[in-house]
């Protein structure tokens, strides 16, 4: 990847939008890792890059949230930790099995969740009672944190669509905790692939500082606006990303789908 003034500002407006974009529904590499790409950074390269500006993004979100006192590190710590060691572990198997079977799998679930937002009557930004208990949250953070290490597509919005449908989150603190558990994830990984020598220091670090911004923004925001803002955003974030993994044609589940289209009528 060759540098250059107009090729960096290209990529800190992107992460910057995407920073916003990731604090208040996820799903910001939609714009930073093929940006990445068409810079000319190789996909390992690309994937540890964005994990490096994407970390300082959350970073940011997670502070703005915990200063507005939505943040419980007491029930969430030990969640944090477990989403880290699981990421930790979804990066080591990643180096030894091929994750392409879950790309098959992951739009549906996404479907799935647009659905879900699409119907629910609405998003409250109040807590309700937690109706699941402290052990199965860990485990949850555990599996989640394994599969963003492992895979990484749509980790935000599953972790927020959790928190509200099984833990009984409201809206903004759903995410706001999303934002601590994807921190400790994004970090995990961020770890192995730097060890790995897979992350462009420069464009990474110029990205970060755009990114910072764009957390910050997109955090207030969530603040500000509450689910109004958040549930489409959550729809078309969901929506966005399984559009991304089924314009792959080498996607388990387009391979089948095209391979049911041609065939021809009885």
């Amino acid at each position: 990847m060759e540098l250059t003034f107009e090729l960096v500002a290209f990529l800190m407006a992107v992460a910057f939008v995407a920073g916003a974009i990731d604090a208040m529904a996820g799903g910001g590499g939609l714009l930073t890792l093929p940006a990445l790409l068409a810079a000319g950074a190789s996909p390992a390269a690309a994937l540890g890059t964005n994990k490096l500006q994407s970390t300082f993004g959350v970073a940011t979100a997670v502070i703005t949230f915990a200063r507005k006192g939505r943040i419980d590190l007491k029930r969430f710590g030990g969640p944090a930790i477990a989403a880290f060691v699981g990421s930790v572990g979804g990066a080591f198997v990643l180096t030894r099995i091929d994750p392409e079977f879950l790309s098959g799998l992951i739009p549906v679930l996404l479907i799935a969740m647009a659905i879900y937002y699409s119907l629910k009557p609405s998003l409250s930004d109040e807590d309700r009672h937690g109706r699941a208990r402290p052990i199965l949250l860990l485990a949850v953070a555990l599996v989640i944190g394994f599969y963003d290490g492992f895979f990484g597509p749509g980790t935000g919005s599953f972790l927020t669509t959790v928190l509200i449908a099984v833990f009984g989150l409201g809206t903004v603190n759903a995410i706001a905790h999303t934002k601590l558990l994807n921190f400790a994830s994004n970090l995990a990984s961020l770890a192995v692939l730097l060890a790995a020598g897979e992350v462009l220091i420069v464009p990474g670090l110029a990205m970060a500082v755009a990114s910072i911004a764009g957390g910050y923004v997109g955090a207030r925001s969530a603040l500000r606006f509450g689910g109004k803002a958040v549930r489409p955003l959550l729809i078309v974030m969901c929506l966005a990303l399984t559009a991304k993994l089924l314009a792959d044609p080498a996607n388990p589940l387009t391979a089948a789908i095209l391979e049911w289209w041609a065939r021809p009528p009885r």
